[in-house]
């Protein structure tokens, strides 16, 4: 069985969670209706399934190839990018006036789950694109918009970020791109950039790069830093292509995952006739980049959930049909038939333990979704509320869905057992695609520093604390419920833990060194504490629900034995059942893990440093 999604969770969680059908309200997105974005969501699915998924081994299996200095990608994607144009997906969040189709952005990052679960490699040239003609429809001239923005949010030409370079790594201000301005108001480009996603690829006659580059005389570090963008091809006036805009690939990387995705060494002005336009204002490129790179860390966190949520299918779809051994009430009997894997206890616990968490990654992610479509409709101080809370949660949804993006492939893999390690099924392919999104677009290990010197200070603390308020606002409203007062506890005492943590940890006299060492544990407290709220604050919508589903049917909640088969024969009251069921699991589970990181941060052990590497 091919590519699938969880389709009814992901409409719960943007139509029954969150409230998607207020904001389609606004002014901003009124020309939607909540039945055009189901069908819209369908569509996409139904792209995913037919077009990308069926194209998704060839990526793999092919890959990009490198020859002559071009860049070529497996045949089978160029009819489906073509398909992808022709939808409009590039673009689907974009603004309308420069070709998009203005859907909420929270819709957009469901979409995107599906177009990244069924094919990744194809999809991160969209996502590029998107963000580098967002760059110029937001900072560039009305001369660069009409040249560009409608091109790219079409599809009809590609777009990439170029940051990294050979000496520098994840260190941007050692950049040694130049930039020297010409009479004619454009720049010239001479450096070398590597790791560029989709930095060459035959898909698109032209692709527009957007380059971080020093202008003479600009101070060091990364407040030196300027922003061009740089065509592949030169555009005339008239937006015809031109010549050679003097950009050459000189390789491409060999890597574990995501074979069929282009990873470039790009060289700018090899022979000094590489032209760029100056974004914003000279020594302002990092600034500006960051409206790239943040939505693109969001979007990179989506890929971790995203290959996790496809992984999580196909485990389960395997394993209800996979026969061995005997049930485990008839293990005794010799002579007792095989059931599928699905029943055996320990596969459960794997499988039910990884939907849990994509819901919470899927959770995650749309609640910061949702929170930047509410940047767009509100102002003045909600706005920048709005805006804070996204802030905060940029580097938990790239570095938490990541990180245990990656483990979820690892553990449905688990689940084929040694059919799982071969390339018969899709597993091993989505854990390879998957273990880049903890590396690129800023390790981990930065997003987590940023999140603790830089964004939870960020005005006093005041976005990361009303964020643990809606946590702390959860275990009180369930701290006596008779069914989810435990994991509601659980939530509490995980609270307390990252009270105490903060308030403690800057009084110490070694601070530095501790929060060094434990920024990324501190990140994953905060993502398992926030993952808790979200389920349990969906499991008290699906109880109401199921509750009166039981009630028109005329079932009294108690009588376990004909809600049972009740559930059995209703796959929507098995929904919400198992909605409450994984709000559970995933308490018991995970928040423990919270208090235990706690204590290893308290004892302040410094081993790693203090070892001799």
């Amino acid at each position: 069985m091919g590519y699938q999604a969880d389709m009814r969770d992901i409409t719960f969680q943007l139509f029954e969670w969150l409230p998607t059908g207020q904001l389609l309200k606004n002014d901003l997105f009124s020309q939607w209706e909540r039945g055009d974005v189901e069908m819209v969501l369908a569509e996409a699915l139904k792209l995913a399934q037919e077009q990308l998924d069926p194209a998704n081994r060839d990526g793999d299996v092919v890959g990009a190839r490198f020859a002559d200095g071009r860049v070529s990608l497996p045949p089978s994607f160029h009819p489906v990018y073509q398909k992808i144009r022709e939808g409009g997906w590039i673009g689907c969040i974009s603004n309308p006036e420069f070709g998009g189709m203005g859907l909420p952005h929270s819709v957009g990052t469901s979409i995107n789950e599906m177009f990244f679960g069924a094919n990744m490699a194809l999809s991160l040239s969209a996502l590029l694109t998107r963000g580098a003609s967002y760059l110029v429809e937001k900072f560039g001239t009305d001369e660069m918009r009409a040249l560009f923005c409608e091109r790219m949010y079409t599809g009809e030409w590609a777009g990439t970020m170029c940051l990294t370079e050979p000496q520098a790594g994840s260190d941007v201000g050692a950049s040694k791109t130049r930039a020297v301005k010409q009479p004619n108001g454009r720049y010239l480009i001479q450096g070398e950039k590597i790791f560029i996603t989709s930095g060459d690829q035959d898909l698109t006659p032209n692709i527009i790069h957007a380059v971080l580059a020093r202008t003479p005389g600009a101070p060091e570090g990364t407040s030196g830093l300027s922003l061009f963008i740089v065509p592949k091809v030169r555009v005339n006036p008239d937006g015809s292509l031109g010549e050679p805009n003097d950009v050459a690939c000189s390789r491409i990387e060999e890597k574990l995952g995501i074979h069929g995705s282009p990873t470039c060494s790009l060289v700018f002005g090899g022979n000094d006739r590489c032209e760029g336009f100056l974004l914003g204002e000279e020594h302002a490129g990092m600034k500006l980049m960051f409206h790239m790179m943040n939505p693109a860390r969001i979007e990179v966190g989506l890929q971790g959930a995203a290959l996790a949520g496809a992984a999580h299918q196909a485990a389960l779809d395997y394993a209800r049909v996979r026969l061995q051994g005997r049930h485990w009430t008839r293990m005794k009997e010799h002579g007792a038939p095989q059931v599928a894997i699905i029943e055996h206890p320990d596969v459960r616990r794997m499988l039910f333990t990884s939907g849990a968490y994509v819901q919470a990654m899927r959770a995650l992610l749309l609640q910061t979704s949702y929170f930047i479509d509410m940047t767009h409709v509100t102002e003045g101080e909600e706005q920048e509320r709005y805006q804070s809370y996204v802030e905060v949660l940029t580097p938990i949804c790239k570095a938490w869905a990541s990180d245990w993006g990656f483990r979820v492939t690892e553990w449905c893999l688990q689940v084929y057992g040694g059919y799982g390690y071969t390339a018969d099924y899709p597993a091993e392919q989505y854990l390879r695609d998957a273990k880049i999104a903890s590396i690129y677009e800023g390790t981990n290990g930065i997003q987590a520093l940023d999140l603790v010197a830089r964004k939870l200070p960020a005005k006093g603390g005041k976005a990361i604390r009303d964020l643990l308020g809606m946590a702390e606002k959860t275990f009180k409203t369930l701290r006596n419920d008779s069914q989810l007062m435990e994991p509601a506890w659980m939530l509490g005492a995980a609270l307390k833990q990252i009270e105490d943590i903060s308030k403690g940890l800057a009084k110490r006299p070694d601070a530095p060194i501790v929060v060094l060492l434990n920024s990324a544990p501190f990140l994953d407290m905060i993502g398992d504490v926030l993952g808790a709220h979200f389920l349990l604050d969906q499991a008290v919508i699906a109880r109401t629900r199921l509750g009166e589903m039981l009630a028109a049917a005329g079932i009294a909640s108690d009588d376990k034995k004909a809600v049972r088969a009740f559930l059995l024969d209703k796959p929507d009251a098995a929904f919400y059942h198992n909605k409450i069921q994984t709000a559970i699991h995933f308490a018991y589970r995970v928040l423990p893990l919270v208090t235990a990181r706690a204590v290893a941060i308290r004892a302040g052990e410094v081993s790693p440093v203090e070892a001799i590497l």
